[in-house]
């Protein structure tokens, strides 16, 4: 296989979010457990592993340190443009298998965009239950903007949406890792995707935590804004047809720009998450 690793919603080398790409060409998948002790080697936060299964096909598996999951935005981009860079395909739109479903990536010259899942709405919250989803970052329901409140979302990875009224609360939330990990156990959740709406430069500036999955905090997540996407369009904070720029990772120093299209017709809403990355690292496994 070939290893690289790639900084994905993002065009500087070492901001956004990092991501491991192992290229297995038209290779079978190694066993589960080589794929996810290397993602534990690799030290990211998701590692892909992609299988060419036709001209314009590929299947993704993404595995965390910690174990597989469904799908993962950052971790896709950065392997279709692994892919682009390195030759093995040229701009078009291509076929992806993965475990939320059968997806459509579009290649660009610079960007990247895939689309979500179909948007599944979760649970809501009661009023204590949102009490204790603040009180996890140590917030409190006065940090809760008016006209919104929390609630699980899917694109293809369920989440916790957690809206908070400006950016100063945003800045100073402070994560108790054990409560969210039992939380996201409790509602059955990939984790907790706290964001601040309606700020000038953007739809939404984001911090995204998963610690059930070995993901203290993350600087860039996909398939968490795709929800968000839904979750605005829902609630008319923003327009079918229009693309839109969400902004996550500034607190670890790895500021991310993610971008989103939402559109309805016929046949439902679909949503697609974009965005550049780069490749940084080219890695040996060595036997």
């Amino acid at each position: 296989m070939e290893l690289y690793v790639a900084d994905a919603f993002t065009t500087v080398r070492f901001s956004g979010n990092q991501a491991g790409v192992a290229l297995l060409g038209e290779g079978d998948f190694p066993e589960e457990s080589l794929m996810r002790a290397l993602a534990g080697e690799l030290k990211h936060s998701e590692t892909a592993f992609v299988r060419r299964t036709g001209d314009k096909a590929f299947h993704i598996r993404y595995f965390t340190p910690a174990e597989e999951v469904d799908l993962c935005g950052h971790a896709t981009i950065a392997a279709f443009t692994v892919l682009r860079d390195t030759g093995a395909i040229v701009p078009g739109d291509y076929a992806l298998h993965t475990r939320s479903g059968d997806l459509e990536i579009g290649v660009g010259d610079d960007a990247v965009w895939m689309d979500m899942a179909p948007p599944t709405d979760g649970p809501t919250f009661s009023e204590q239950e949102q009490e204790a989803l603040y009180a996890a970052y140590g917030l409190s329901l006065t940090d809760r903007p008016e006209g919104l409140e929390p609630q699980a979302v899917s694109t293809g990875l369920m989440d916790i949406l957690l809206p908070v009224r400006d950016l100063a609360t945003l800045d100073r939330a402070v994560q108790n890792e054990p409560e969210v990990t039992r939380l996201s156990e409790h509602y059955n959740v990939v984790g907790v995707h706290m964001f601040c709406p309606h700020t000038p430069d953007a739809a939404a500036h984001c911090r995204n935590f998963a610690p059930l999955y070995a993901i203290p905090e993350e600087a860039a997540t996909g398939t968490s804004n795709g929800a968000l996407t839904y979750y605005l369009f829902r609630r008319g904070l923003i327009q079918a047809g229009a693309d839109n720029r969400f902004v996550q990772g500034e607190k670890m120093g790895k500021p991310s720009e993610i971008l989103s299209r939402i559109t309805e017709d016929e046949n439902g809403v679909k949503v697609r998450v974009g965005g550049r990355a780069l490749i940084t690292l080219k890695c040996e496994l060595l036997g």
